[in-house]
């Protein structure tokens, strides 16, 4: 396995050691110990799993109170995963760092709490997969604007399909409620 911290050193790309041969593939996808080893001792308590077509993008999403950590990874298709650092008092405030997941490379994105999650999808289809550190909580669901110039996600080119409530997200600079950095 190869942990890799991104250009936000709290969110760290993963790649597993894959066994291949003529009928295909085999990967530890989660192993406490392994994982802990590498300063990922997250306690998960929820899985979950979306499909999504081609162009739909999902987020940026993260809760307060009850901030959520991510171990996510795509099962089918590829998309392009974001995290956007939303800690209040952060030196990286607002910065953001994409990386492509798909079923082909097989990397993991380990999105932290207190940063804001989301994916647009590239291939026709795609079935994304969850692990979280905290029950989802509707109630402290909170989301930023995916197209927030202030924070500057450059998505690949494409007209996204958006759920209504990710086209009202407001930006970042007036979300009501965000995560203080305890750093």
């Amino acid at each position: 396995m190869k942990v890799t911290p991104t250009s936000l050193p709290e969110v760290l790309k993963i790649e597993p050691k894959i066994f291949e041969d003529g009928r295909g593939f085999f990967f530890e996808s989660w192993k406490q110990d392994r994982y802990k080893d590498y300063g990922l001792s997250a306690e998960f308590v929820q899985d979950n799993i979306s499909h999504s077509s081609k162009g739909t993008l999902r987020g940026l999403h993260f809760q307060e109170p009850n901030a959520q950590g991510k171990l996510v990874m795509v099962l089918t298709g590829r998309v392009f995963d974001v995290a956007v650092d939303v800690r209040l008092g952060s030196p990286r405030f607002g910065q953001w760092v994409g990386v492509e997941l798909s079923d082909e490379n097989h990397c993991q994105l380990w999105i932290p709490e207190g940063f804001a999650h989301g994916f647009c999808v590239l291939s026709d289809s795609a079935d994304f997969f969850y692990k979280c550190t905290s029950l989802y909580c509707p109630e402290t669901e909170r989301a930023v604007r995916y197209d927030d110039p202030a924070i500057g996600v450059d998505w690949p080119d494409m007209s996204p399909n958006l759920s209504q409530k990710d086209m009202a997200a407001p930006l970042l600079a007036d979300v009501a409620v965000l995560p203080a950095f305890e750093g």
